[in-house]
């Protein structure tokens, strides 16, 4: 249809063109006519019927809806251990900075028990020199209330305590504490299955000597090495010399300042005062640079 109207319109310009030109021409003569005739179909070759179809209409440009802001959910922090919680540990997983293992019922088998659990400030690495620095100093502390005794009945038992804290991962979530655990040692490889409860053991004599420290030979034979008394063994450590904090006293000195008092210790120990044995480990180095600052006194058991 659009295309029969077109056909249309342009038959009816032509007959109005040639009409207005017939006027012209009797009105003003062949030379302007001509131009006239020109001009109109020129007018005519560029008119032309208008669309029917109406322009579309420009679309609306809607605003961006504003996304609603989220909150963020801070992630949960992993528990913090409880006290007087027990684990069974193996003695790498004693030494290790964090600790994974499950607890287990303090009535059955176990190595390890925890004593006291502490904070630290949000601000510390977990693990930085800080966090180490307030872990080494409250857990031998507390340590030594919780076991009871006097420290030279703590120094001849076979008792220590190690610490860890949480994990990096865990500290990202929150995490900022430190955990302080006593464990008994069997051996230099070993820890001792707990007997009892820990906690003032060393106020028991039956505890005293059950974790108190022994040898298997003299100290400085090749045969020789640390134990639990519970166990086999053929010496048993007496006494400590202590020395005052400070750097290390050199090694001529610590081995001197335990002959005398190692010998009396020997003397009282034996049924024969005049027929006994007796040995003297001094500090070394490096066990003076770890916190030991003092030498043991031996006798056969």
């Amino acid at each position: 249809m659009r295309g029969r109207s077109l056909r249309f319109a342009r038959r009816l310009a032509r007959r109005i063109v040639r009409r207005l030109a017939r006027r012209l021409v009797r009105r003003l003569g062949p030379p302007v006519a001509g131009a006239a005739v020109a001009t109109a179909l020129a007018l005519a070759a560029c008119s032309g019927p208008s669309s029917s179809t109406a322009d579309p209409a420009p679309t609306p440009l809607l605003p961006s809806p504003t996304p609603t802001p989220t909150e963020t959910i801070p992630p949960t922090p992993p528990k913090p251990p409880h006290a007087r919680t027990c684990y069974r540990l193996g003695y790498d997983e004693a030494l290790a900075p964090t600790r994974t293992n499950k607890p287990v019922p303090c009535t059955g088998v176990h190595t390890a028990v925890t004593f006291f659990v502490g904070t630290f400030p949000r601000s510390l690495p977990v693990d930085g020199k800080a966090v180490h620095r307030l872990e080494s100093t409250a857990c031998p502390r507390r340590f030594a209330a919780f076991l009871g005794g006097t420290p030279d009945e703590r120094r001849l038992s076979t008792f220590r305590t190690v610490w860890f804290t949480p994990t990096v991962e865990q500290a990202a979530r929150g995490a900022h504490w430190f955990e302080c655990v006593a464990i008994a040692l069997r051996d230099v490889r070993h820890l001792a299955l707990v007997q009892g409860p820990v906690e003032g053991a060393l106020r028991r004599p039956e505890a005293r000597d059950h974790y108190a420290l022994c040898g298997t030979s003299e100290p400085g034979t090749a045969q020789f090495e640390q134990r639990i008394c519970a166990a086999p063994h053929s010496w048993e450590a007496l006494r400590t010399v202590d020395f005052p904090p400070g750097p290390y006293p050199g090694r001529k000195r610590v081995r001197s300042a335990g002959q005398q008092p190692c010998q009396d210790a020997g003397a009282d120990a034996s049924s024969d005062p005049l027929n006994y044995r007796w040995s003297y480990q001094w500090p070394t180095l490096q066990q003076w640079r770890n916190g030991q600052t003092y030498g043991v006194c031996w006798a056969p058991s």
